[in-house]
């Protein structure tokens, strides 16, 4: 399984930074999915640099028609909260990499 985008990051001071987004990962899956306008929040962010790097991800998921998901990443001691709803079918368990880098 394997995914990428671009995104903002934005706080609550205003600043905010282009960011592409990928995420890699091994395991046991099967369909096709999509998930549009997802969202994150972080926690333990002290820079808006904090947000940047590789997050340890793990996953079961089963859906059908009306897909959604939520996820909580973590990277140290900053932690992610995702959610995204979409559409498809899926069916699986998967462990890998969630990654964030300055968008080029």
């Amino acid at each position: 399984k394997h995914t990428s985008g671009t995104g903002v990051v934005t706080c609550s001071n205003g600043k905010s930074m282009p960011v592409r987004v990928t995420a890699k990962a091994i395991g046991l899956t099967a369909g096709k999915w999509r998930i549009d306008n997802g969202k994150g929040t972080f926690s333990g962010v002290h820079a808006i640099q904090d947000v940047l790097g590789g997050y340890a991800q793990a996953s079961a998921g089963v859906g059908l028609a009306k897909s959604g998901e939520a996820q909580v990443l973590t990277k140290g001691t900053v932690s992610l909260a995702l959610a995204g709803a979409g559409e498809g079918i899926n069916l699986g368990v998967d462990i890998g990499q969630f990654k964030i880098e300055p968008a080029r």
